[in-house]
């Protein structure tokens, strides 16, 4: 792969990095395009953080009967298929607990330290309480049933950006990134696509990190280590345990899994962090490879992950 040349673009999105990586550097531009639609399609149908997206409209709606769109469709679909196979470890009526945590906006302009907030263990509504019909594309939500698709859309959107690139690229292969929700599409270069085992996906580049190369679906990484905050001396972070209501207390702090898509890497990553130490049981009986650390540093390998190998010629920052 040391004789390819790549094209690169490097951009923000979805509150984090984006990056577009494209075997022929011909269509770089044509592959970023496609990507910036794809993205800011997601954004308008699913994101909490702005009024006027489809999600909020909806979140503010209960009891109506409401006519989605095609894209937020798919959305609601891969979050309630995702707490279907974990059980509800992963579940999308997480909204009003993760913003009573302190996660209630854009993270970038989410304040790193403030005042104590007084939360309470309660288990949140659960996503049986979601009336999704697939073929209307309707949605009936309880009062008191807030969506949240954090551990699906930015997924799903690296999913769909990477396939809608790939045909602006005439089939070239192509990767996006999108925080660390990694997703490839088209031919990949002879020696597949190295990705770096980070923890944050803004890290640079390190030759003594472990990397693994994939060729095709996805990667994705979720942790508590990153997007956290400090309200009253207590630290708190993004991935709430449905059971509880509260940001999950982990034996892992960080967890990366390969799986043929990225919506399906998210769902196992996250359902990882919540399920503690069953969540290695529960890979290996799904064959999801999977990199797990654990709170002193611990690295375990399951299903298949790879051990470290010698590193060379990285793509810039994709993991």
């Amino acid at each position: 792969m040391s004789a390819m040349v790549l094209g690169i673009a490097d951009d923000r999105a979805l509150g984090g990095s984006l990056h577009v990586v494209v075997t022929n550097p011909t269509y770089l531009r044509a592959a970023k395009a496609a990507v910036d639609e794809v993205v800011n399609a997601i954004d308008h149908a699913a994101s909490r953080f702005r009024e006027d997206s489809e999600l909020s409209r909806l979140n503010s709606s209960p009891e109506r009967e409401i006519t989605i769109s095609p894209l937020l469709a798919q959305a609601i679909a891969a979050g309630l298929r995702g707490a279907e196979l974990t059980g509800g470890a992963v579940d999308p009526t997480v909204g009003t607990a993760i913003r009573l945590a302190g996660y209630d906006a854009d993270f970038a302009q989410v304040p790193t330290d403030g005042a104590e907030i007084r939360l309470i263990a309660s288990r949140i509504p659960g996503w049986q309480a979601i009336q999704f019909n697939a073929g209307s594309r309707t949605v009936r939500l309880p009062r008191g049933v807030e969506i949240d698709l954090g551990a699906t859309a930015k997924a799903l959107a690296s999913d769909l950006a990477a396939s809608a690139a790939s045909k602006a690229a005439g089939g070239a292969g192509v990767l996006v990134s999108l925080g660390g929700d990694i997703s490839c599409a088209g031919q990949a270069p002879p020696e597949g696509w190295p990705i770096q085992a980070s923890e944050d996906s803004a890290a640079p580049v390190d030759e003594n990190e472990e990397t693994i190369a994939i060729f095709s679906g996805g990667i994705a990484t979720s942790g508590t280590t990153v997007r956290r905050w400090t309200r009253g001396g207590t630290v708190l972070h993004h991935i709430i345990d449905p059971a509880t209501g509260l940001p999950a207390d982990s034996c892992w702090r960080t967890a990366s899994v390969v799986a043929g898509s990225c919506v399906d890497a998210n769902i196992a990553s996250t359902a990882a962090i919540v399920m503690g130490r069953k969540a290695l049981s529960w890979l290996e009986a799904n064959r999801l490879a999977a990199r797990l650390v654990d709170l002193k540093g611990g690295v375990h390998r399951v299903a298949g992950w790879p051990a470290p190998a010698a590193n060379s010629n990285l793509v810039p920052n994709v993991l």
